[in-house]
C-alpha cells in the first residue's frame, strides 16, 4: 500500500483475507492490537487514525503466515492471557484455553471454601507454560505449589512466567507425581490438564492443533486414557493419610471412563463430573475416600 490505510480499512481488508482462508476473523484484532502495542480502549478510540506502513508490513506479514499455514496467533505475538495474567507461550507448550480457566476457577473456588488456616500443598502435573500452579500460587496464597513436567523445555518456560508474574511455585523435572513420590511431598490437591486425546482423533483437529500443539501435552495411548490412569496409580502410591482432592480436565466424552478410573482405585470417592460453558463433560472433581 502506497497510501496509509486508516484502521478500518486495513481491518476490513484483513476480515475479507482470513474469511477466504476459512480462519477467524477476531485473529485480525488480536495481530493488529499487537503490532499497534496499544490497549483495546485505544485501538478502538483510533479506527479511523492512519496505519504506519512498518507496522502493516509486520501486521500483513503474520496475517499471512496464520493464514496460510495455520500457526497460531499465539505462536506469533508470543502470549496469551489466562486468568486475566499475561503468560509466554511457545511450541513447546499448549495454548492455554479458556476450558482450562474453568477447571482453574472451581478447583479456587473448592480451596475457598475448606477456609484452612494452615497451607495446603498444591501439585500441578503436566504443568507446560505453568498456568494452573501458577494461577493458584496467586490466587490461594496460603497454598504451596508445586509443578512438573516431563519437558525441560516446557519447565524453563513456566520458570519464566513464575518469575514474571511473582508467583512462589516449586517446579520440578519428572513424570507426572514421580518426583513428588520420590521428595516425599505429600500433596492435599492434585490438578493436571494431562494429554488426552487419542491418536484416532488426530485428523479431526485442526491444523492450528495437530501441527502446532506439542504432541507430547496433547495425545495419549488408550483411547486417551494412559495420562490419567498413570496419575491414579501414583496418587495411590501416596501416603493414605490425607483426604485428598483430585481435579482433572477431560475431554468431553471421557468422564465416565475416567470416574470409573477413580472407583477402580478409590472405591469410596465423591466424584463430580463439571460441563463447561458449551455444555460438554470438562471436568472430574473428586475427593478421595
Amino acid at each position: 500500500m502506497s497510501v496509509l490505510q486508516k484502521q478500518f480499512e486495513v481491518l476490513e481488508w484483513a476480515f475479507s483475507f482470513l474469511r477466504s482462508h476459512h480462519r477467524e476473523e477476531k485473529v485480525a484484532e488480536i495481530l493488529l492490537i499487537h503490532h499497534l502495542n496499544m490497549s483495546r480502549t485505544t485501538y478502538f478510540a483510533n479506527m479511523r487514525e492512519p496505519i504506519p506502513h512498518t507496522v502493516f508490513d509486520k501486521f500483513k506479514r503474520d496475517l499471512e503466515k496464520h493464514a496460510i499455514t495455520g500457526v497460531p496467533v499465539q505462536h506469533l505475538t508470543g502470549y496469551e492471557y489466562f486468568y486475566g495474567r499475561k503468560f509466554i507461550v511457545n511450541n513447546h507448550v499448549l495454548i492455554p484455553r479458556f476450558e482450562t480457566e474453568e477447571l482453574v476457577h472451581h478447583v479456587i473456588k473448592q480451596l475457598n471454601k475448606k477456609a484452612s488456616t494452615e497451607p495446603m500443598t498444591i501439585i500441578d502435573l503436566g504443568t507446560g507454560s505453568g498456568i494452573i500452579g501458577i494461577t493458584l500460587a496467586l490466587e490461594v496464597p496460603t497454598s504451596i505449589v508445586y509443578a512438573t513436567d516431563i519437558s525441560e523445555n516446557a519447565l524453563q518456560l513456566a520458570k519464566q512466567n513464575a518469575k514474571l508474574l511473582n508467583a512462589p511455585v516449586h517446579f520440578i523435572a519428572g513424570d507426572f507425581l514421580q518426583p513428588i513420590i520420590e521428595k516425599d511431598i505429600n500433596p492435599l490437591v492434585i490438578v493436571s490438564n494431562p494429554p488426552y486425546v487419542s491418536e484416532q482423533e488426530k485428523e479431526s483437529l485442526s491444523d492450528t492443533v495437530k501441527n502446532f500443539d506439542p504432541a507430547l501435552a496433547l495425545f495419549a495411548q488408550e483411547n486417551g486414557l494412559s495420562a490419567y490412569e498413570k496419575i491414579i496409580k501414583q496418587i495411590n502410591s501416596l501416603p493414605k493419610n490425607l483426604n485428598r482432592s483430585i481435579y482433572f480436565e477431560i475431554g468431553h466424552t471421557q468422564a465416565r471412563d475416567v470416574s470409573e478410573l477413580i472407583k477402580k482405585y478409590f472405591p469410596s470417592s465423591d466424584i463430580i463430573v463439571l460441563k463447561d460453558m458449551n455444555g460438554k463433560d470438562r471436568i472430574i472433581s473428586a475427593d478421595l475416600m
